[in-house]
């Protein structure tokens, strides 16, 4: 089969069909072109999908994937992108096997099937050329062999008439040999091109045009077997992410598995267990005696008139409905003063002027009375310690033992800070090793450089590790506090205050519970408090692991202020003092004389002159 022998005559409709071919193919690699757009764009979607859905970087969602649900849906949003990324690697071997393989190929399809009709064509006018060369040699010869016979018939009609001269006749006579030669001479000249066409056609039809035929044949032939390994090499590039995809596919269906609702449920209680008891029995409250009700042993309200408190509510309400009741009830005889200070003397004398308001706290006789004791009778520094607790609380950072928050989200918050001081160290400790290597580098090759250059880095190193460590005994210590492993405090302390603990919790319970309230705030509600004293080492391990506030600037007292309220100072006209505390919209500037005495003064009785330096940072 073949279409030099069977299509000789269907020059035309060849190149037609060539042309069609070429469309086809052009036609395919627009197709896969928008495959390859089409999958670019979906794994941009996909891409684009994933992201929006991926939790923001330090935001509360972080902490929603902690449960298997949301992992499992983490992992989902990243198996999405390694599945977008295989479709992004179908549509870039489609673009380079398929498309640009293809384009390539239809340029040089083209230059060969113009050059093969080139060479057709080229055929086809040397035959017709033949042709009309033939078709002159036969009219010539036709024309020549009519002039012959008209000149022998002329020459014979001469010859007959006798009035005709000789000389005519032998005229007429060499007229007709001469038209005689030349038909005889035309036909060998049409008999030769007759034979030259013959042959010329014969090389056409058999032997050039089968050729090129045969060559175009081939041509269209490796166009349909090259489009057709196009098409294989589309399914192929497929095939080959499928098990990817698979895998893809399967990782998600494994997280999905992975999750656990047991698990989840667990994590929400560790969310947001408070570590409180659900509160106890409401007793009967008979209203049929006069003057006479029985209050709850679980109520949150104490009878003020009484001076004993009930042994339940001061054993067991104190240390887990109320847990906090310790710090907080110290916050409140050390903070500094809640109301407005009093304003500058005008006409009067400077000790004439007041002193603001006292404290709700100082008109509890005996015990706010009995804490003043125990303020005069140790540095205030320690006052002022607890003071800075105090305005933390009420400026919104919190404790930095995170006493604020409820014993189980304590012990958590306590512990992921142990965690994270670990973590510090042991950086730290990884720095200070490797430096130590370098220096022994140094020490045998000094070339290298001089030992003594990080010598000061490793003093600084050493300094940072242990500063860390004492955080971390600082804060496993609440830890432990918390975790009920240590006592609430030291075992001479605890005898030393036994004997009051015993004595007293009547009055120290009522005192609580008119104080507190379920937020951790106090209540203005007082009752009776009886006098105790109170050990100074119970307070030691509570305060005595803080640094002193920075001096921030200067002030120059305009006035005379005698400090007689809990956290104020008393100092002269004229006299100058550190600032380290400026005033926080309350009217109370926070100010040092020396290492044991700070407190707080009026803002309007002093000229204050913040540090540059320190105003900025």
């Amino acid at each position: 089969m073949s279409w030099g022998t069977e299509l000789w005559d269907q020059f035309d409709n060849l190149e037609k069909h060539t042309q069609w071919g070429i469309d086809v193919l052009e036609k395919y690699i627009k197709f896969v072109k928008e495959r390859t757009e089409i999958e670019l764009s979906y794994a941009k979607q996909l891409r684009n999908l994933s992201k929006k859905y991926q939790p923001k970087k330090n935001s509360k969602e972080e902490e929603e994937y902690r449960y298997t649900s949301t992992r499992a849906f983490l992992a989902t949003l990243n198996e999405m992108n390694d599945y977008a990324g295989q479709h992004e690697v179908i549509s870039e071997n489609m673009t380079s096997l398929i498309t640009g393989e293809l384009t390539r190929y239809v340029q040089e399809l083209k230059q060969e099937r113009k050059s093969h009709f080139h060479d057709g064509r080229k055929a086809q006018q040397h035959i017709e050329t033949c042709w009309k060369q033939l078709e002159a040699s036969k009219r010539r010869f036709e024309r020549d062999c009519k002039e012959a016979d008209r000149a022998q018939q002329y020459f014979e009609k001469m010859d007959a008439d006798i009035n005709v001269t000789k000389a005519d006749v032998e005229k007429a006579r060499q007229q007709a040999q001469l038209r005689h030669q030349m038909a005889e001479d035309s036909k060998a000249e049409y008999s030769s091109t007759l034979q030259k066409f013959n042959s010329e056609q014969h090389d056409h039809y058999y032997t050039h045009i089968p050729n090129i035929f045969q060559k175009i044949q081939e041509m269209e032939e490796r166009r349909i077997v090259r489009i057709g390994e196009s098409m294989k090499t589309f399914a192929e590039v497929d095939r080959q992410v499928i098990p990817i995809i698979g895998k893809c596919l399967d990782e998600i269906t494994k997280a999905a598995e992975s999750i656990d609702h047991k698990n989840d449920s667990q994590l929400v209680i560790e969310a947001f267990k408070s570590g409180f008891e659900p509160p106890g029995d409401i007793d009967f409250e008979d209203f049929t005696q006069p003057m006479k009700r029985t209050v709850s042993e679980s109520s949150l309200s104490n009878s003020r008139g009484d001076g004993k408190s009930e042994p339940k509510f001061g054993g067991k309400s104190k240390g887990k409905l109320w847990p906090f009741i310790k710090k907080n009830k110290l916050m409140s005889l050390l903070t500094s003063p809640h109301q407005p200070p009093p304003p500058p003397p005008a006409s009067a004398s400077p000790s004439a002027v007041p002193n603001g308001p006292q404290s709700p706290k100082q008109q509890k006789e005996p015990l706010s009375h009995r804490f003043n004791e125990f303020m005069t009778s140790k540095p205030k520094i320690h006052c002022f310690r607890s003071l800075k607790r105090g305005l933390s609380l009420k400026l919104g950072a919190g404790p930095e033992d995170f006493s604020n928050l409820p014993p189980e989200q304590r012990r958590k918050k306590l512990q992921q800070k142990v965690d994270e001081l670990n973590k510090d160290i042991q950086k730290e400790m990884d720095q200070r090793d490797a430096l130590t290597k370098m220096k022994d580098v140094y020490i045998k090759n000094p070339q290298m450089g001089d030992p003594a250059s990080v010598d000061h880095r490793l003093a600084e190193l050493g300094q940072n590790i242990e500063k860390l460590r004492i955080e971390v005994q600082k804060f496993e210590g609440w830890l432990a506090e918390v975790e009920g492993r240590l006592p609430m405090r030291t075992e001479q302390a605890r005898r030393q205050s036994g004997l009051y603990e015993a004595q007293n919790s009547s009055a120290v319970n009522s005192c609580a519970q008119d104080r507190e309230s379920p937020d951790g705030s106090y209540t203005e509600e007082q009752s009776q408090e009886t006098e105790m004293k109170v050990p100074a080492t119970d307070f030691d391990d509570e305060f005595d692991d803080e640094e002193p506030l920075p001096t921030i600037g200067t002030c120059k007292a305009l006035y005379t202020f005698e400090g007689q309220n809990e956290g104020t100072i008393s100092v002269a006209e004229g006299e100058m003092l550190y600032v380290i505390e400026e005033d926080k919209g309350d009217g109370w500037t926070r100010i040092r004389r020396n290492e044991d005495e700070e407190g707080y003064v009026p803002t309007s009785y002093v000229e204050v002159y913040l540090d540059k330096n320190a105003k900025d940072s």
